[in-house]
């Protein structure tokens, strides 16, 4: 396997693993979190402090532009407050696998959101994984199922969200250093959760929240928003696109494996069924985007799974 910028194949793998395990982890983290903070404080948290972290580290290299404020407001709006924060929303309701299936659908409708904005004919391979990963949806939320349709239905805004804010970033203004925007993303999507979670009515009672909370939060700051997105930002510079594309396919599954061996969330006939089709779904997807002919869309989605 060849690599850019002399990259060794054990730390491309390294890094790689090191994705697919911390952001398959994030959904069994965001259910450890919300149990004693509420989702949208919760989300603001995580991203004002790992935001925080970014920036520091990244503005002397940059001096961000008012224009590039705006673009990051923008996109931290669609993705992490109509994305992430929506998720963590979700899994007061349903399953945190069941959540990291119906988010794996974040290829299908970026497809669909660059042909709705572009007009660029798809490829037949995309279009069959579009109309299968429909059917996996389909399959998950079936009527008289045991998955709460509400909380599903909230869960399926995040993805179309992010696909959204994703096709917006990819003309935005945003500084050339991907983790300084990312970490501007953070800032300005972290400040507008804290306005919609103290709307809402939501508070946070230190006293009140325990310690596997923290711990969740914790992981979800250090490891899911800076140690994960470092690694895919430092793979799409070093590694082959279709290679990096992979982890769309594997977090669903591990993210599964997690809730039902730490939160004993049950894997049900529905659910295997539902998610063999979204992965393959994802895998006819993401290889049609990764084509030289294609332009892929994973890094555009980057800041997507630094949630």
């Amino acid at each position: 396997m060849a690599h850019r910028l002399g990259a060794s194949t054990a730390a491309v793998w390294a890094a790689l693993g090191a994705i697919y395990l911390i952001w398959g982890a994030t959904y069994l983290g965001m259910e450890l979190a919300i149990e004693s903070i509420p989702p949208f404080l919760m989300a603001s948290i995580r991203f004002l402090a790992a935001g925080t972290i970014l920036y520091a580290l990244f503005r002397p290299r940059e001096r961000p532009t008012r224009r590039h404020w705006v673009s990051a407001t923008v996109i931290g709006g669609f993705l992490l407050v109509g994305g992430n924060a929506m998720v963590a929303v979700s899994q007061q309701r349903i399953d945190s696998g069941v959540a990291a299936l119906i988010v794996a659908t974040i290829p299908l409708w970026l497809a669909m959101a660059a042909f709705a904005a572009t007009g660029q004919r798809l490829a037949p391979q995309a279009v069959f994984g579009i109309v299968i990963g429909f059917a996996g949806i389909a399959l998950l939320v079936h009527p008289g199922g045991d998955i709460d349709l509400f909380g599903a239905f909230i869960c399926l805004l995040a993805p179309m969200s992010w696909a959204i804010g994703s096709i917006y970033a990819r003309t935005a203004a945003l500084p050339t250093n991907l983790l300084l925007g990312s970490g501007m993303e953070m800032l300005a999507g972290g400040a507008l959760l804290a306005v919609i979670g103290l709307a809402s009515g939501e508070r946070v009672d230190v006293g009140a929240v325990s310690t596997r909370s923290w711990a969740a939060l914790a992981f979800l700051i250090a490891f899911g928003s800076i140690v994960a997105y470092s690694c895919y930002v430092w793979l799409l510079q070093v590694a082959p696109t279709e290679l990096v594309g992979t982890y769309a396919y594997v977090n669903p599954v591990i993210a599964v494996l997690l809730g039902a061996v730490f939160l004993e969330e049950s894997i049900t006939a529905w659910v295997l069924l539902a998610g063999a089709a979204i992965v393959a779904s994802v895998v006819l997807i993401v290889r049609a985007q990764s084509r030289p002919a294609a332009r892929p869309a994973l890094e555009e989605d980057a800041a997507t799974l630094a949630a």
